[in-house]
């Protein structure tokens, strides 16, 4: 299925010309990931720390944004890159933003970096690096010959992109502390706006019922949503028995803590995102064993989130699909960071007998009116989302790039999110008001039986 990044300039060692600050003193630095082996429509031309050390900002000569650790996205330079070339980056004392300087002195202030203007006109000398006064109330601006000039600047403040419209490229995808959620080039990382719509596209979006809407299965009522839990390496591997599908599930010991956060509901789903291993852990039906460190599952199914590898053709995971879960999820840490950069997982009433990868399973009848396991569902670009504000235009933003996948069956046109007392109820309402009619479905490839 064509979902490959296009290949573009490399980013090399050459490229790099910017460093912000390091670490705490006597902290030693952390590798926290990179862009070895991606490509880039621009190189990357400067480096934040974030306040703690353990996270960092790349930016790209073009505006783009790459947060990696504790290092949150708050925008960029918008989708149309600045007239002249960015030449560095310098966050706020919180880590909850940065200015991003151009070549001709425009300044951008993203997050809760103060707007403190540009300069008027441009400088004599090309701007080169930016820096921060230690409290984040202005910043300096230095020209190539050594000139200095301090904020406030008289010009026009840069606008932004507003957060979710990060410029080009996107960043280098979603992640978990050091650990991607799958690599860059992974299908639930694609975007697919542009690809062709199926040929069975009003087919199956008629059989959902096109007159019904989006519906979004999580709440600030925490007993709604999908809970998981983060853990690291000093995690201890416990056994985990299946009774269900053993032969398609991937044998324990897992790294579940006796605390792990369990779905309510019938699926009682748990998931663990190990980052020390950089794995994913997730078991259906799941309960303790007793008072010991033991669990037992109907299947379970572990995922290496540095790589791309599929399930085995015909086999299930934690979910009817074959899919892992954590990776449709939408998560409320990425809502509030401002985008979204990969699918969402969605249910429906009906599926037939196939399925397309990544899918891997199929849980469905012979009615091939309604979709397979798989299937990718996008918003269509003439739909109008500029009404839409807070979280659910984020959301929206992401169902028009990226889409959202057929990953079991259940309730027509329900979304998963994470369990987490932040969601905002009223914001998310706005989605109950997208007609499934709004929604189209991408050919991502051949139904698999």
């Amino acid at each position: 299925m064509a979902l490959a990044l296009t290949l573009v300039t490399l980013v090399t060692a050459s490229t790099v010309s910017g460093i912000g600050p390091t670490p705490a003193a006597g902290a030693a630095p952390s590798h926290l990931g990179d862009l070895t082996g991606q490509s880039l429509s621009r190189p990357i031309v400067g480096m934040a720390s974030s306040p703690s050390g353990s996270g960092y900002w790349l930016v790209a000569s073009d505006g783009g944004i790459f947060a990696y650790g504790d290092a949150r996205f708050f925008g960029s330079t918008g989708a149309t890159p600045p007239a002249q070339p960015v030449t560095g980056i310098a966050t706020t004392p919180t880590g909850l933003g940065y200015w991003i300087a151009t070549r001709a002195g425009v300044v951008y202030a993203n997050g809760d970096a103060t707007a403190l203007g540009s300069m008027a006109s441009a400088p004599a000398r090309p701007i080169v690096d930016l820096a921060p006064t230690p409290d984040g109330s202005g910043f300096w601006l230095v020209g190539d010959g050594g000139t200095v000039v301090a904020s406030p600047l008289a010009g026009p403040t840069g606008q932004p992109g507003s957060p979710g419209s990060p410029g080009t490229p996107t960043g280098a995808g979603p992640a978990v502390g050091p650990c991607p959620v799958f690599p860059a080039d992974n299908p639930w990382n694609a975007d697919v706006s542009k690809l062709a719509v199926h040929p069975s596209s009003s087919t199956w979006v008629g059989s959902i019922s096109s007159r019904t809407s989006l519906y979004h299965d999580f709440f600030q009522d925490t007993q709604y949503g999908i809970p998981y839990v983060v853990v690291g390496p000093t995690q201890a591997l416990v056994p985990v028995t299946f009774d269900g599908y053993p032969s398609e599930s991937d044998p324990g010991p897992y790294p579940i803590p006796a605390t792990a956060p369990v779905e309510g509901g019938g699926d009682r789903h748990v998931i663990v995102v190990d980052t020390g291993r950089c794995r994913l852990y997730e078991l259906f039906d799941a309960s303790r064993i007793g008072a010991g460190p033991g669990w037992r599952a109907s299947n379970g199914a572990v995922f290496d989130l540095r790589s791309n590898a599929m399930r085995p053709d015909g086999w299930t995971s934690a979910d009817a699909a074959g899919l892992p879960i954590f990776a449709g999820l939408t998560r409320y840490d990425e809502v509030a960071a401002g985008a979204i950069r990969h699918a969402l997982r969605f249910t429906v009433r009906c599926t037939q007998r196939g399925y397309i990868h990544p899918a891997t399973h199929q849980a469905g009848s012979s009615n091939t009116s309604c979709p397979p396991m798989g299937a990718r569902f996008r918003l269509k670009a003439s739909f109008d989302i500029s009404r839409y504000t807070g979280q659910a235009r984020i959301i929206l933003e992401a169902l028009k790039t990226y889409g959202m996948i057929v990953a079991d069956n259940g309730s027509d046109w329900f979304i998963s999110g994470t369990s987490d007392p932040r969601w905002n109820d009223t914001d998310l309402n706005q989605l109950r008001t997208v007609p499934g009619s709004a929604f189209e479905v991408a050919d991502t490839g051949p139904i698999r039986r």
